[in-house]
């Protein structure tokens, strides 16, 4: 279950694929790769496994995801036994989709396929195998040096003796702790339990191997501690043309409570983060997720008929926010369209969309 962000306020705020073969050819590449295929076209094992790894959130946080996610098309790549140029593409763009579907959200996923797939260019099975996982494993490599040019960007806006309130899990976020405690800075952190999965309990042990002191509260408790906190540190899963930040639930709601509390808050952000779609009014769906992470089974049957609303993201407008820090620089919320359109044009295509 999904609903839509338009850009800018919560209620309902917010390549190209190489030239095919022939129509008939494609189309029989599509009912191999839909219904098994009889040239060894199916979608691979791995690449249902990631994508129930991440639809489980056991693979999580948006730069993790959008790894997990070229590797799993590095893997179907290496595994589909097939002639047929035209098979090739239509069972890699299935693969795709399959894996497009898991978490609606976390706009780092179909960023990834996108990088992959737009590389996919050739004349025969070999050369296509050969791009994929090239672009896969470069597409990795880059995550990597994006994480440590945002954490050096991050760092330069914490002083030494800092106390940062973290909400959930960033590994860009993290990157920004990092970077301060490389450059001699000494910090601790408040960390936010981020029901209903906990994920700050994630963050705190990760805080905790890099020697942080670390103050772990429940959710309700976040008001009152921003008197002791010098900065917010979060993350995003998509963020919108307008600047609006889409982020684990609780976001937008600790964003206006830093902003009346006199708090700056910062987006930590690696451009994969950066929706396209929304450049041409696009909406961003937000997962709701299963009611059993809220209350269990039988709990819930013993209070009677009930409702239960379990959003995994809300929308923070770029009003709240201080600073989207990227790896390509610092933007206030308001500019980040000027970098969106540098890196996607006016928009951006699907190429795992059937042609």
């Amino acid at each position: 279950m999904t609903r839509k962000h338009r850009p800018e306020g919560e209620s309902d705020a917010g390549a190209a694929d190489p030239a095919s073969e022939d129509a008939a050819s494609e189309d029989a590449a599509r009912g191999d790769a839909a219904s098994g295929g009889t040239e060894s076209a199916a979608i691979v094992p791995e690449v249902e496994e990631t994508a129930s790894a991440i639809a489980s959130m056991e693979i999580r946080g948006a730069a993790t995801i959008a790894g997990a996610a070229a590797e799993a098309l590095a893997t179907q790549a290496r595994e589909t036994a097939v002639e047929d140029p035209a098979t090739f593409r239509a069972t890699m763009r299935a693969a795709a989709r399959r894996l497009h579907e898991t978490r609606p959200t976390a706009v780092s996923l179909p960023n990834a396929l996108r990088y992959v797939l737009q590389r996919m260019e050739g004349d025969d099975v070999e050369t296509l195998r050969r791009r994929v996982v090239r672009s896969s494993a470069r597409f990795t490599r880059r995550l990597e040096e994006a994480r440590d040019r945002l954490g050096e960007v991050g760092a330069n806006r914490l002083q030494d003796g800092d106390v940062v309130m973290t909400h959930c899990h960033s590994t860009d976020a993290l990157a920004c702790i990092e970077a301060a405690l490389d450059q001699g800075k000494s910090l601790s952190a408040i960390v936010k339990e981020t029901r209903p999965r906990n994920q700050g309990h994630i963050t705190a042990e990760a805080l905790r191997e890099l020697d942080v002191p670390v103050t772990l509260i429940v959710d309700s408790a976040a008001r009152r501690y921003l008197d002791e906190a010098d900065h917010v540190l979060v993350g995003a899963d998509s963020i919108a043309a307008d600047g609006s930040v889409i982020n684990k639930i609780g976001t937008s709601g600790l964003a206006v409570n830093a902003r009346e509390r006199g708090v700056p808050i910062m987006t930590a952000a690696q451009t994969i983060k950066l929706h396209p779609e929304t450049l041409t009014g696009h909406t961003v769906e937000i997962e709701t997720r299963d009611e059993d992470e809220v209350i269990d089974p039988a709990t819930r049957s013993g209070i009677g008929d009930l409702t239960v609303e379990n959003p995994a993201f809300d929308v923070t407008p770029p009003r709240y926010m201080d600073a989207i820090v990227t790896e390509s620089g610092q933007f206030p919320p308001e500019s980040i369209v000027t970098l969106m359109r540098e890196l996607f044009g006016d928009g951006a295509e699907t190429p795992w969309a059937e042609p």
